[in-house]
């Protein structure tokens, strides 16, 4: 990304989203697959670290997961 980079952007999503019942699906994608990459990735917000290579049950997984996250049930808490 040109201006943020992943980690910012999810952060300034975050932020935008303080406060209301908004969740905006995020998962990351990254070739960095060492557990300190994935841990700064979810402390910005992301909900699902995905590592390269990719597969594409993989990707159908996380975006199921990164879903479920964000329905309605799962934000009444």
């Amino acid at each position: 990304m040109s201006v943020l980079d992943g980690i910012a952007a999810a952060l300034r999503i975050r932020g935008i989203e303080a406060g209301s019942s908004r969740r905006t699906p995020i998962v990351a994608l990254s070739a960095g697959v060492l557990d300190e990459e994935r841990r700064r990735c979810l402390q910005a917000g992301m909900d699902v670290f995905l590592g390269k290579p990719l597969t594409l049950d993989a990707l159908r997984n996380a975006l199921g997961a990164a879903m479920v996250l964000r329905s309605p049930a799962s934000n009444q808490n």
